[in-house]
């Protein structure tokens, strides 16, 4: 069996919402079971940041039992929640760095627009910065919005180690990634049959910037949409990645996983 990293899921949501069909012990007991090694713990807001955190602590000291994945945590405000304050963010850095291997998710949605298009630019733009600042990944949520994406990354220079997190572009988008510097990480879209520009964009990936993901409990891929997500999935991810980049699974099992692991510290 291959073994997987999801490098971005929201697995505090099986603690702490009860609308899941999974627990939060059984979804990192079946990641462990179906050959998931590690897993990065992704914050959207203050209260899921602080537990993206508090779970990696908690795994990393066994405290959940053992045998589960690492975990990291990242931690920052999606543009849905751009409207309000980002200042905890550097008190969570500060408070335990050793559990906090990014920024993220943030970016700009104007698909959804949640939040005003200025606010979004605005807590993006900090949330870069922070970055630089702490010398740590930056995680991105991109839709409907990649020439202020890319206007913004080339203003503010992109950090080092960047991630643009459920890919849902084109080819050309990809390539705009690329040519910046960013990793891309495809998620359970890349399974959907009305996703072909997304599969067209897997190959536009060079190997060492390829990662996947669950964005779980969110997206389960093809054949399990419909249910709740969770990290033990990403195999089918993985698998969709193979086909699109006519690699063997197992090739892209062992890549994605070191680049994930290059990126966010796991072991």
């Amino acid at each position: 069996m291959s073994t997987w990293i999801d490098s971005h899921c929201h697995v505090q949501e099986h603690f702490f919402d009860e609308t899941n069909e999974t627990s939060g012990i059984d979804a990192l007991r079946n990641a462990a079971s179906n050959g998931v090694t590690g897993v990065v713990c992704v914050g959207t807001d203050e209260a899921t940041s602080r537990e993206a955190v508090n779970l990696a602590r908690q795994v990393t000291k066994g405290l959940l039992g053992e045998g589960l994945p690492q975990m990291k945590a990242v931690v920052g405000l999606h543009p849905h929640d751009a409207s309000t304050t980002w200042d905890w963010i550097t008190g969570l850095v500060d408070e335990d760095p050793a559990a906090v291997a990014g920024i993220g998710e943030c970016g700009l949605d104007y698909f959804y627009e949640h939040s005003p298009k200025p606010a979004q630019r605005e807590a993006f733009v900090a949330q870069i910065h922070l970055a630089h600042r702490y010398e740590l990944p930056l995680v991105i949520h991109a839709r409907d919005a990649w020439a202020d994406l890319f206007a913004i990354l080339d203003s503010e220079g992109v950090p080092e180690s960047t991630v643009l997190h459920c890919f849902t572009g084109g080819p050309s988008d990809a390539q705009a990634c690329v040519e910046r510097g960013l990793s891309v990480s495809f998620s359970g879209i890349v399974t959907f049959p009305k996703a072909e520009e997304t599969r067209a964009a897997v190959k536009e990936v060079p190997l060492d910037r390829l990662l996947v993901e669950t964005d779980s409990p969110f997206l389960a891929p093809v054949p399990h949409r419909g249910k709740t997500n969770e990290p033990a999935m990403v195999s089918f991810v993985g698998e969709a990645v193979a086909v699109e980049y006519g690699r063997e699974v197992e090739e892209i099992a062992q890549t994605t996983s070191a680049n994930a692991r290059r990126l966010f510290g796991l072991e």
